[in-house]
């Protein structure tokens, strides 16, 4: 059953997610990374780039031939490519991703700002409602809410 994991209190939404999906990705794991729009994926993509100096975080676009082969991939929320692997998802979009239920763990990542609270209160109860094993973290203490 797929868990859902909520990072509230973001002060930087990329820097978290780069950070999660890097020691993701050190621990063997797959990642899918959705984000709103294309100009979201540009910033994430230059972000992964140099978020960690000397090091490289393989990564493509969902649209990329080598998707299949890489393991972090960013799609847009409007894609209707399916993701190529289904072990974890970070959302960055406003909307529950359609087809969640397939990933072993979907992770929220959630700003400070109302404009990022809203929607994900929005989702929490849409997950909750869908009974699927959700716990909450704040991202500065990194500790269970």
């Amino acid at each position: 059953m797929t868990r859902v994991q909520f990072y509230h209190n973001t002060p930087d939404r990329l820097a978290l997610t780069c950070e999660l999906a890097a020691n993701a990705h050190a621990g063997g794991r797959q990642v899918a990374i959705r984000v709103a729009d294309f100009a979201h994926a540009r910033r994430l993509d230059q972000h992964l780039w140099t978020a960690v100096p000397l090091s490289f975080i393989p990564h493509v676009l969902l649209e990329s031939p080598l998707a299949a082969e890489t393991p972090i991939v960013i799609g847009t929320a409007d894609s209707t490519r399916p993701w190529p692997h289904a072990d974890l998802l970070f959302n960055l979009a406003d909307d529950i991703p359609p087809g969640f239920e397939q990933f072993r763990t979907v992770v929220e990542i959630v700003g400070q700002s109302e404009a990022d609270k809203l929607p994900a209160r929005t989702r929490w109860q849409q997950y909750k409602s869908s009974q699927v094993p959700l716990k909450a973290f704040d991202a500065e203490s990194r500790s269970a809410l």
